[in-house]
């Protein structure tokens, strides 16, 4: 771990030398199509960000099941698999690692992107008390998922050991376990989604079993030093947030800190919506208990990006919107330029390349 006092320092992460501290973020950006397939369109898009330290590749599904987000990618299949290799052979070319952030959606899906309009799953039938989720079918209100049983956690496990084998042979540096916001994982983690009574459920330690088996699993593939974990301790989002939130996610630290982790890439920013159960995490509170890197993450600026780092309390900082609407984030930090103006909110999620690679660089926003 290098504590030196810039975004510009070079960092080690595992046996990868970052050639700085900016990350992009993972980014959902639905321009993958009905397949979930990898795509020229998206190549060109990462590319376009290549002086990032390290990018995280936008959420992506580990199973049909997982699915959740309309047009987002997969790694399900070998198909999906060879169509990711582009991306990643790209990057490379140009020193820049990619590590894929694996997703399962959980309850925060939809029957009509599940096989035979099945019901989604979680870890118990609570729905998410929100409006509508977005679906093939147009916007549609949330369901009541369906709570999977104890003995089929173990096939979900094995989809997320399936996708970091493909992964690896996609050519991807290493893999994001996405545990935040909500997600399948998330939903076993916290007592407001989760309430079994099998060994899943309960007590802290049994709501973070199935992360733990999803790590362990993960590990059969890469060694430690290649795989990360996301946490949200903050999150409303998905209609997140548990009363023991603190006690939850510094355990769940502490336990990771055992493995010698690529990094812990934490939201601790409240810009994504905070839950209000009390005071908010800090990196402060995780840097007492996790030893290795450390990302912070959600509404940074380059200053204080730098301060989080000065302090020793972040090793990385991930630029989510900063990196949408600005391709060369790092350079325009590097030099102090100003950033482009943030993207509309209605390009985020379009299918087209309008409002996704067609964002200037400064340079190229000075000649015209």
């Amino acid at each position: 771990m290098n504590n030196s006092h810039t975004l510009f320092a070079p960092c080690q992460v595992g046996n990868i030398t970052l050639k700085n501290r900016v990350i992009m973020a993972p980014l959902t950006r639905s321009r993958a199509g009905e397949e979930r397939m990898p795509n020229d369109l998206m190549k060109e898009y990462y590319m376009q960000r290549k002086s990032a330290g390290l990018i995280i590749s936008e959420a992506t599904v580990i199973s049909r099941q997982g699915c959740g987000w309309v047009h987002s990618p997969g790694i399900y299949s070998d198909e999906q698999m060879e169509a990711w290799k582009p991306i990643t052979q790209a990057l490379h070319e140009k020193e820049t690692p990619i590590f894929l952030q694996l997703w399962h959606c959980g309850r925060a899906s939809h029957s009509s992107f599940q096989e035979n309009n099945q019901l989604p799953v979680s870890a118990s039938a609570i729905k998410l008390n929100e409006d509508y989720i977005h679906t093939p079918i147009g916007k549609q209100p949330y369901e009541t998922p369906r709570a999977l049983e104890t003995e089929e956690i173990p096939r979900i496990v094995e989809d997320y050991r399936l996708a970091t084998e493909r992964a690896k042979n996609a050519g991807f540096d290493g893999v994001e376990i996405h545990s935040a916001n909500g997600y399948l994982i998330d939903q076993f983690l916290q007592s407001k989604t989760n309430h079994r009574s099998d060994k899943y459920g309960g007590s802290i330690e049994n709501r973070y079993r199935f992360l733990k088996e999803i790590v362990e699993a993960v590990l059969t593939v890469f060694p430690a030093n290649k795989i990360a974990v996301r946490l949200s301790p903050n999150g409303d989002f998905n209609d997140m947030g548990s009363p023991e939130y603190r006690e939850l996610f510094t355990y769940v630290a502490q336990q990771l800190n055992n493995y010698d982790l690529a990094y812990l890439h934490i939201i601790d920013g409240l810009q994504f919506g905070f839950h209000e159960l009390g005071e908010p995490m800090t990196l402060a509170d995780f840097r007492q208990v996790f030893d290795g890197v450390l990302m912070g993450n959600c509404g940074y600026s380059k200053d204080s990006a730098e301060a989080k780092i000065r302090e020793g309390n972040a090793d990385l900082i991930a630029f989510g919107r900063p990196f949408i609407s600005n391709p060369d984030l790092v350079e325009r930090f590097a030099n102090n330029w100003p950033l482009n103006p943030p993207a509309d909110m209605q390009y985020w999620y379009s299918f087209d390349a309008e409002g996704y690679i067609d964002f200037p660089t400064y340079e190229e926003s000075k000649k015209s």
